[in-house]
């Protein structure tokens, strides 16, 4: 930008230069015809000649100016403004802001599949605005909590086991997911073989998986995705497995894990070198219990130590308490988003993430009956909502549009 502009500096002064000389060509060829032609007025001389040296004294002056500050590279004060507010026009150019939607567990179990076959399809188990919501953000996230397959053998003396077929993999597309957790106590119900059924699955559809893969290197990778020139690298992992055999390793597919936390703290680092945010997603905690566990609040900020803009949580059920650490918010958990008959608490978490990369927490309350899950539109119902949240989390204030605020 500055040749550019001593460039055109130089041009001006040339043009200048050569204006100024046609002016003294002219005002000497004028003297000239006067004299010659013996005018006897010499105020006209009188006038012209001073003229004459002011211009030539000019031409002196200007040459040496544009010499002087091309040899010196010295531009005069009003050049230097105009660069350095050029320059700052340029570096002030603001980031556009970056919307994530984040859901809890997803299950696809028989009652919300049967009431999305009654009919009326993705708007019978999910409302419309919640779809609208999810669809239009930048990067939409769920827990995948059962894997896509026919194939693989059913867990023994597990209580709960769960599996969808693939082709049921086109409603989370409806639902805008574009990014999914894996790392859960349900991956691997039916085996490595239904893991990988899962992977394949997700990849046709074109939904990005953290948190499991074919190995322990593909299981740790984070996704990276890059919204409006900056990159957010998401992270999953589980605390909760039934088996070790369920952990993934150099050479056998499986869940990504943070029993001990090292790992996932390495990753965390790494990730944090090469991206603008990282977010990791995680499954710990107790079922049904709605205070997150001493293990859980270390660990978070343990993650948020290593480089961490966002901790997300499942596995619970229910719904956990937000805490801040360092300005950095944590979400213990996310509860159940669609799963089965009766919710009686849920929420979508919206996250702002600003031009400093702050990650700004909006929720929007909502409930599931009769396999619906919808927002929650009574104002009464609204407030209830936050005040319980604000009960059940650690120095935040909530306000009447949802927006989670660190007291």
């Amino acid at each position: 930008m500055k040749k550019r502009r001593l460039y055109r500096l130089l041009m001006f002064d040339v043009i200048a230069l050569a204006v100024i000389f046609v002016g003294i060509v002219c005002i000497q060829l004028n003297i000239t015809f006067e004299a010659s032609s013996q005018i006897t007025d010499k105020s006209e001389l009188l006038f012209t000649q001073p003229l004459m040296k002011n211009i030539e004294t000019l031409s002196k002056e200007s040459l040496y100016l544009s010499l002087g500050d091309w040899k010196n590279k010295n531009f005069k004060e009003e050049d230097k403004t105009v660069i350095e507010e050029s320059e700052a026009e340029v570096n002030t150019t603001s980031l556009e802001q970056i919307n994530m939607t984040i859901a809890g567990d997803v299950l696809f179990s028989t009652s919300p599949l049967n009431k999305y076959d009654s009919g009326n399809g993705i708007t019978s188990i999910l409302s419309s605005d919640l779809i609208d919501k999810m669809k239009s953000a930048d990067i939409n996230m769920v827990n995948l909590e059962f894997p896509f397959s026919t194939r693989g053998t059913q867990m023994k003396d597990k209580q709960y086991t769960f599996r969808a077929d693939p082709s049921r993999c086109s409603i989370l597309t409806e639902m805008g997911v574009d990014i999914v957790s894996l790392a859960n106590n349900h991956t691997l119900d039916f085996g490595t073989e239904a893991l990988l059924d899962t992977i394949t699955t997700l990849e046709e559809n074109n939904i990005l998986s953290v948190g499991a893969g074919t190995d322990l290197d593909s299981a740790k990778r984070p996704s990276v995705v890059t919204v409006n020139g900056r990159n957010i690298a998401i992270l999953g992992a589980s605390r909760v497995i039934p088996v070790t055999d369920w952990n993934a390793t150099k050479y056998s597919p499986g869940v990504f894990t943070t029993y001990d936390p090292t790992l996932l703290i390495e990753e965390i680092k790494t990730a944090k070198q090469s991206n603008d945010l990282v977010v990791v997603y995680v499954h710990w905690g107790i079922e049904k219990n709605e205070n997150p566990e001493e293990y859980q609040r270390t660990m978070a900020k343990q993650y948020i130590d290593a480089g961490a803009d966002l901790v997300i949580g499942s596995h619970p059920h229910v719904l956990q308490g937000i805490e801040y650490y360092n300005g950095k918010p944590i979400v213990y958990s996310l509860g159940n988003f669609i799963f089965g008959h009766t919710i009686e608490r849920t929420t979508l978490l919206e996250v702002i993430i600003d031009e400093e990369n702050s990650c700004n927490l909006r929720l929007i309350p909502c409930e599931t009956e009769d396999s619906y899950t919808h927002t929650i539109t009574t104002d009464e119902k609204i407030q209830e909502f936050f005040a319980y949240y604000e009960r059940i989390s650690y120095g935040i204030k909530i306000d009447e549009y949802g927006n989670v605020l660190e007291k």
